[in-house]
């Protein structure tokens, strides 16, 4: 752990923060095994959301000769299960982290719970405003997609892939999706940021410079129909189910992890699973970088990385003096 002295934040990872190593020159190979590893093979975002997948569409979700005929039955029920997941999954950190106080500070990135009262969010409140539009837009727009998908799915439209015809690639699928939706979010983030789109829609979710979980999904639903757009690969590259409502997860609940505010989860006072996202909080916070994730490099090719040091915050200040003039 690595504790800061400065106003500027409670608790941050060791500077200078990194970017996947599978992308460094020169390579970096047994960092690439570990970042891999520790992704993949302990208990992570990854492993707990491909778990909750497999009970998802084990047990939770409609079979494919049914999602055939569009019927409001099993697409209320899809749009039912991902509400009530974004109430436990959200729900259960705001309330442990926020509401419980559990860590009080421990590894909390900045001291403050949320903002005060402010008439720039809904009801004059930030959790109020945020769980509005995660719940009520953004869980109503991942339902849509998801419904789209199986609909598709059961008339033949997307070729699929299961474990049994291909287990290779049903395990090697996984850590594809989280490099493309690193691209495809940057792309999206970056052409948000861009003043009338920014000022129309992205805006409400910078709202939140101190986040919490519910802050994760809560856009605008604009940005949420963007956001969300990202599952469509599952058109072109043949994938199973499971896949799909992998991707999912990681779209939503990979964003209220990361939002939740915290470094990690600990229990015992042992870190148990990694929580927020501080490259993303670094975003938060200065606005003009880390539009992408630390899964692709795209912020380092094209000079928006923030590490966290001085240096890179007075890079970041002569760009944008440099792009104002």
């Amino acid at each position: 752990m690595a504790e800061t002295s400065s106003r500027e934040w409670n608790y941050h990872p060791d500077f200078p923060i990194d970017n996947n190593p599978l992308f460094a020159w020169p390579p970096r190979p047994l960092d690439t095994l570990k970042y891999y590893r520790d992704s993949w093979l302990t208990l992570s975002e990854g492993t707990l959301f491909l778990a909750m997948a497999w009970v998802a569409i084990t047990y939770m979700s409609p079979d494919l000769a049914t999602t055939a005929t569009l019927d409001w039955t099993w697409a209320g029920g899809i749009y039912l299960r991902n509400l009530a997941t974004l109430i436990v999954v959200a729900g259960g950190l705001h309330y442990y982290f926020y509401r419980r106080r559990g860590q009080q500070t421990e590894l909390k990135y900045t001291s403050k719970f949320l903002h005060r009262p402010s008439e720039r969010f809904l009801f004059n409140n930030q959790l109020y405003d945020n769980m509005f539009y995660t719940l009520v837009s953004g869980a109503l727009i991942w339902s849509a997609y998801e419904v789209l998908m199986f609909w598709a799915m059961g008339n033949g439209m997307i070729t699929l892939s299961s474990y049994g015809e291909n287990p290779i690639w049903t395990f090697a699928a996984l850590p594809l999706i989280s490099l493309w939706i690193s691209f495809h979010f940057y792309l999206n983030h970056r052409i948000l940021h861009f003043k009338p789109l920014y000022d129309r829609f992205h805006a409400l979710h910078h709202r939140n410079v101190d986040v919490g979980p519910f802050s994760g999904i809560s856009m605008h639903p604009v940005e949420h129909v963007l956001y969300f757009s990202s599952v469509l690969i599952h058109f072109v590259v043949p994938t199973d189910p499971m896949h799909v409502i992998f991707h999912f997860y990681m779209l939503a609940l990979s964003a209220v992890f990361g939002h939740t505010g915290f470094d990690a989860l600990l229990v015992k006072n042992k870190r148990r699973i990694a929580l927020g996202h501080f490259h993303h909080q670094l975003h938060h916070r200065y606005f003009e970088c880390n539009y992408g994730a630390v899964d692709m490099p795209w912020d380092v090719l094209f000079g928006t990385f923030h590490d966290g040091t001085p240096d890179a915050r007075k890079k970041m200040m002569a760009r944008i003096r440099k792009n104002q003039t």
